[in-house]
C-alpha cells in the first residue's frame, strides 16, 4: 500500500484555547472547524504556513466513546494517512495482522482506524493523491 502521511490528530481539553495557541503563537492557519456527530466531537484543522504539515485538534463530548481520561503528554489521538483505495488498504492491514478498530461514516466521508504495534490509532482515508 502506498500512503501519504497527512496530519496528526491530538486530543485537546479546550478547543478555543488550543486553536489560539497554534494560530497566534505558532502561526498555523485555521482551515476550519466541524462537528462529527457520530464521534460526538468537534474538530479543528490547522495547517503550517508551507501547507506541508497539519494538526487536527479533537475535542470530545463527555459522553463520547472517544472521551477518555486526559493525561498530559498522552494527548495523541491518531496519525492520519491518505490512501488511494481505502478498502484495499484495510484488506492489506488485515492480511498483515494489524487490528481493525473502527470505521466511521458521515454523509460526506468515510475513514477507518487500525492499530499500530504500539497501540497507536492510525486513520486511513481515501485521497486523490
Amino acid at each position: 500500500m502506498e500512503a501519504k502521511f497527512t496530519y496528526v490528530g491530538i486530543r485537546v481539553k479546550n478547543m478555543k484555547k488550543s486553536v489560539e495557541f497554534y494560530t497566534k503563537l505558532l502561526g498555523m492557519k485555521d482551515q476550519g472547524h466541524s462537528r462529527i456527530e457520530v464521534a460526538k466531537g468537534d474538530v479543528a484543522f490547522l495547517q503550517s504556513n508551507d501547507g506541508e504539515v497539519g494538526i487536527e485538534l479533537n475535542h470530545y463530548d463527555s459522553d463520547s466513546p472517544f472521551n477518555t481520561k486526559y493525561v498530559v503528554g498522552e494527548g495523541l489521538d491518531h496519525l492520519a494517512f491518505g490512501v488511494k483505495d481505502l478498502d484495499a488498504a484495510l484488506r492489506q492491514a488485515k492480511k498483515l495482522g494489524y487490528k481493525f478498530l473502527k470505521e466511521v461514516r458521515t454523509e460526506k466521508s468515510r475513514w477507518a482506524y487500525i492499530q499500530d504495534p504500539n497501540g497507536i490509532w492510525v486513520e486511513l482515508f481515501k485521497t486523490s493523491q
